[in-house]
């Protein structure tokens, strides 16, 4: 078996009395989609904003392609290649996609952002960033303003600026969240194909979606991963389905 690129062990958070993590342990393996469930509040958007970097946890390990990561930044982070979506996009909205991507492939080279102009007429940064921009399908977008692409091209585009990034593993935070069916649909089919570049750790409470997509789903309730196993196992898991599937199966 292939040696993880994400892996979480025995990760813990508290708040006062209240255990938002609780011995998390759970990995992500090449080419695999890994789908992370549960109610509201049972933790998730605490375990993914520990693995990204902008909430320090209280013990446990997070390691990248088998290096430790837990003690750097979320800057340190994205640079080691790993890739966040938001729940709430954090485009520059004023910025065209081309220019968002072309920001991101200027920061992995190590690049300061001072010369931006210049830089905005270096033609092979251009192309990089095209080339994302086409990879997820918005390259006829590339001129638009962020703040004035679709929910869903927002989505496709923050892909792009990971992509930028070489990302080795992306965190995916409800990436359906306010799309119709059709959009769904169109994000889950792009969502599969993108397991080949990187793979995938998805946060969302789309089960059809979910269902559709993950290799290995992990439930977490309460703080606590209750089970991890394929999508059969999952929908016959009698506790899980107490704790959270219900009539999704």
């Amino acid at each position: 078996m292939a040696e993880p690129v994400l892996e979480i062990r025995d990760l813990h958070k508290r708040f006062g009395a209240l255990k938002a993590t609780d011995g998390v342990s759970l990995d992500l393996r090449p080419g695999e989609i890994h789908a992370l469930i549960g109610p509201n509040g049972a933790g998730k958007s605490t375990l993914i904003h520990q693995i990204c970097g902008t909430l320090r946890q209280d013990s446990g390990a997070i390691r990248l392609a088998g290096q430790e990561i837990g003690a750097l930044s979320v800057a340190e982070r994205a640079r080691l290649g790993l890739g966040r979506t938001f729940q709430i996009s954090s485009l520059i909205g004023a910025f065209s996609a081309l220019r968002n991507v072309m920001l991101a492939v200027q920061a992995g080279a190590g690049s300061s952002f001072r010369f931006f102009r210049p830089v905005m007429r270096d033609r092979g940064l251009r192309d990089q960033a095209m080339a994302r921009l086409e990879r997820v399908g918005l390259a006829a977008r590339a001129h638009v303003p962020a703040s004035d692409l679709s929910h869903g091209e927002k989505r496709q585009l923050e892909i792009a600026i990971a992509l930028a990034l070489d990302a080795k593993a992306f965190l995916l935070d409800e990436p359906m969240a306010g799309m119709g069916p059709e959009g769904s649909k169109v994000l889950t089919g792009f969502l599969d194909s993108l397991r080949h570049e990187a793979p995938i750790l998805l946060v969302e409470h789309d089960m059809d979606a979910v269902f559709a997509l993950a290799d290995r789903i992990s439930v977490l309730v309460y703080g606590r991963v209750i089970a991890t196993g394929t999508v059969e196992e999952i929908r016959r898991d009698p506790t899980v389905r107490t704790a959270y599937l219900g009539d999704h199966v």
